[in-house]
């Protein structure tokens, strides 16, 4: 791999999985520093020569949201204006992409305003993983890659060693995703029938479309908030039949009180991606961390040597 242009900065949202990404690549992680002024301004501030360098900017939008996304922007339009030759954004989690569209009466699509700014800010290439609506692609007219973490997930499933699973979906605007893990599990799908009547973290899970009775249950989906739709289909699932709920989510946002909910809920085990760091949250018994800095890392690698990166997306 040629690393001589190849320089790969952390945002303050994302430190550890910044650090293990250069770790899986085998390379130098580059120094850059932001300032919090006591008004709440941002100051970041490229610490190295970029002139000329491919740069990597690695950057979840996770809480804080708007701070760590306005901080993308700035670091974007430092790496344009010291003449870096391209900037690709990685940002394992896209908070802003469940504004994906006008379904109401005089509001934003949010997801669009964010791409523009991006855009804007200087990026030349977006790196994210699950994003919640796949067509947010569309919005920007650079390159986005949009990566999977479901063969992660899998290895991590066929190690627990699960007996007769089900792959349950909490909801159906999930349901073509969990259908790519209960094939690549080889192993029966069930879809949650879920109802949200208005803009809090709350929705009612109505009923379960499948067979569930005497099934172990695997509940998987791109993101939890509140937990709450995850706490809600498990007890469903207890109540149709199934022996015990799991649950493998990408990003683990876990607001609200999330853990305590969780760990007086029936799910026996929750997977959960590094995409988002949360700096002061303890995670509860339950939860277990996967790592997606390979497959970030693999997806650097690839982009940076020009090579395709079709391979990460072809499930185990």
């Amino acid at each position: 791999m040629t690393r001589d242009d190849m320089m790969i900065f952390a945002g303050s949202g994302s430190p550890k999985l910044t650090a293990n990404i250069c770790q899986y690549l085998g390379v130098r992680q580059n120094q850059g520093e932001v300032i919090r002024f006591s008004d709440g301004n941002l100051f970041v501030r490229i610490n190295e020569n970029v002139r000329g360098r491919r740069v990597y900017l690695v950057q979840s939008t996770s809480a804080p949201v708007n701070d760590n996304f306005m901080e993308l922007l700035f670091w974007l339009d430092a790496f344009r204006r010291a003449s870096a030759e391209s900037v690709t954004a990685v940002v394992p989690y896209f908070s802003y992409a469940k504004g994906d569209k006008k379904d109401e009466p005089r509001v934003a699509i949010r997801a669009r305003v964010c791409a523009d700014a991006m855009e804007s800010a200087g990026a030349d290439r977006v790196v994210t993983l699950d994003i919640h609506a796949p067509q947010i692609q569309g919005f920007f007219k650079i390159p986005v890659d949009d990566l999977y973490a479901l063969p992660i997930f899998c290895k991590a499933v066929r190690a627990m060693k699960l007996p007769d699973l089900v792959v349950v979906s909490p909801d159906a605007g999930f349901a073509k995703k969990a259908r790519l893990f209960a094939s690549a599990l080889r192993c029966p799908l069930a879809i949650g029938d879920k109802e949200r009547t208005n803009h809090d973290e709350n929705a009612e899970v109505l009923e379960i479309i499948g067979q569930v009775e005497g099934k172990t249950a695997l509940v998987v989906d791109d993101f939890t908030i509140s937990g709450g739709t995850l706490c809600e289909v498990a007890q469903k699932l207890m109540d149709k039949g199934a022996k015990a709920v799991h649950v493998a989510v990408t990003h683990g946002v876990f607001s609200g009180g999330a853990m305590a909910r969780i760990d007086k809920s029936p799910i026996a085990s929750v997977l959960v991606s590094d995409s988002v760091e949360l700096p002061g949250v303890e995670l509860g018994p339950k939860v277990k961390t996967v790592s997606v800095a390979p497959l970030l890392g693999e997806a650097i690698r690839r982009i940076h040597n020009r090579e395709s990166i079709s391979v990460l997306f072809k499930h185990p």
